[in-house]
């Protein structure tokens, strides 16, 4: 049973606080995710960005909504309980309290997620998603396209530009330190099978050296062979093979099966994530803050 939506939660929740006595919002969660039967791996299951539990995520939404509709109040904080509108709406014996419902309780003066705003694709999420989730999902959405077309740009790139580019990366992710000559591509004539090479250290004693192959078609165990003959060739242990496409398992396991060197690889998708994670080759078009109550400014109210 997947882990139940936030307006799903709703009349569970207004039900378990109909006695009319005040309950803790921890003890209220505890309790609904145990009518819901929960498995250890749903409790800690997070939200995309990992930012926080994905059920207490949907609880939390359930409760802000009730409470902007007057059906439950807090009387302090951590503690929540009904309110005579919230019984009156529970007399009625509702199937389900959801934001249709919530939309005869304009009680707040802030907008608030009404049903149609709040609609997702059922088929892409399966539920009604919490607006945190909403904007998590576009922005993984987001992301995804943009390595797409990421990866699609680099495809078209020379093959020298490809060199400097995944040197470039390697720096923007810290090694070879502040050296500002740390790195450099070896060019078009190669150095051995090398394409290029990052010095960690300023005498040179310690270098990683790279190997960039533009492709379209997977790379096999052959050239992971010819990259550590070149690693052989340089006295070096350590290097990372970089690739537009993707690694067959024999690749894979030729680059793992070595206690003489460490290789690291990283395919077209892995590619375009530190790209963007490391901000190479993309720019920020817009900046959203997401901000909520900071309770350590309130601990002495």
């Amino acid at each position: 049973m997947p882990i139940p939506d936030f307006q799903s939660l709703m009349l569970p929740l207004m039900r378990l606080i109909a006695d009319g006595q005040e309950h803790s919002v921890r003890d209220a969660t505890l309790r609904i995710g145990q009518q819901f039967h929960l498995s250890e791996s749903e409790w800690a299951e997070m939200l995309p960005s990992g930012r926080a539990p994905l059920f207490y995520n949907r609880l939390a939404w359930a409760k802000t909504h009730l409470k902007k509709a007057g059906l439950i109040y807090q009387p302090k904080r951590g503690v929540i309980a009904i309110t005579d509108r919230g019984r009156q709406v529970l007399s009625t014996q509702p199937n389900k309290i959801d934001l249709r419902l919530l939309e005869k309780f304009p009680l707040s003066t802030q907008p608030i997620l009404t049903a149609g705003t709040m609609a997702v694709d059922a088929a892409a999420s399966g539920v009604n998603a919490s607006p945190e989730e909403v904007l998590e999902r576009a922005h993984a959405e987001i992301s995804q396209d943009l390595a797409d077309d990421l990866i699609e740009t680099v495809k078209q790139c020379s093959p020298e530009f490809f060199e400097r580019l995944v040197v470039k990366l390697l720096l923007n992710m810290g090694y070879g330190g502040s050296q500002i000559e740390a790195g450099k591509a070896v060019g078009r004539s190669g150095d051995g099978g090398i394409d290029g090479v990052i010095n960690e250290d300023r005498l040179g004693l310690d270098a990683i050296y790279i190997q960039a192959k533009r492709w379209e078609g997977s790379v096999g165990e052959g050239p992971i062979r010819d990259f550590k003959g070149a690693l052989d060739a340089k006295g070096a242990n350590k290097g990372v093979f970089l690739t537009t496409s993707t690694f067959t398992p024999a690749a894979v396991a030729a680059a793992k099966n070595s206690r003489s060197y460490r290789i690291v690889l990283i395919d077209g998708v892995r590619l375009a994530q530190l790209m963007i994670e490391h901000d190479l080759g993309v720019s920020i078009t817009a900046t959203y803050q997401l901000k909520k109550i900071d309770s350590d400014f309130f601990a002495d109210d």
